[in-house]
């Protein structure tokens, strides 16, 4: 019964970007933006009626990793013989709502403009990895999510360690993220938030590697 409530608010939140469109149709002109470039900026405009297929892609994409992740303990081998994680459910809940908001957002940019997306796009990433730092150090060994390197995924001491320091360097990463795109200007924290993401991947990765080079020297 909870797991067909829990599927059903991942429906309606995926439905979320949608109804959004809906209620605002008659306020958005003929003509929007459909493509901006690196810098959030208009390089393409077109009808309207366009603008559902981002949101259609995006609500489609939000189910199909809600649905993968929340069944993982089904259709993977390193999960068989465990009990369901509810940490899957839970990552898989929050990337619904994190689709859902930046298809929001895109849905409000088309015909506001930049502005909104330029203000709150690193802001939506950084609580995006403030949220997955946080559950990070409880996601169990699988092929689907999280470091999934060779020597991670056949050593589940080497899993364990290595998510608990990307746990801690995702959260505070997003925190980062968070705070700098409050001070920094659209511009300088793109190459800002490159090099925090870059640290956040590199670091564990370097940081397994070097686990497992010293089990082997033992």
């Amino acid at each position: 019964m909870k797991k067909n409530l829990a599927n059903l608010l991942a429906i309606a939140i995926a439905l979320i970007p949608s109804v959004y469109l809906i209620a605002i149709w008659n306020r958005i002109p003929e003509t929007v933006a459909l493509h901006f470039n690196g810098k959030f900026e208009a390089d393409k405009m077109g009808d309207k009626e366009q603008l559902w297929i981002p949101v259609g892609v995006l609500g489609l994409v939000s189910l199909l990793v809600y649905f993968l992740m929340s069944n993982i303990s089904r259709i993977d081998p390193k999960q068989k013989g465990f009990k369901p994680s509810s940490t899957f459910n839970k990552l898989a809940a929050g990337i619904v709502i994190f689709i859902s908001a930046l298809s929001c957002l895109i849905i409000n940019s088309a015909y506001t403009g930049a502005n909104v997306m330029q203000k709150l796009f690193y802001p939506l990433l950084g609580l995006l990895f403030i949220f997955l730092g946080n559950y990070m150090n409880n996601i169990r060994p699988n092929y689907f999510a999280g470091f999934r390197l060779p020597w991670t995924l056949s050593d589940d001491d080497n899993w364990r360690k290595t998510h608990h320091l990307a746990g801690k360097l995702w959260f505070g990463g997003g925190i980062l993220v968070v705070l700098l795109s409050l001070f920094l200007s659209f511009e300088f924290m793109r190459p800002v938030f490159i090099a925090i993401v870059v640290m956040m991947a590199i670091i564990p990765a370097v940081y397994s590697y070097r686990l497992f080079k010293a089990k082997q020297a033992m």
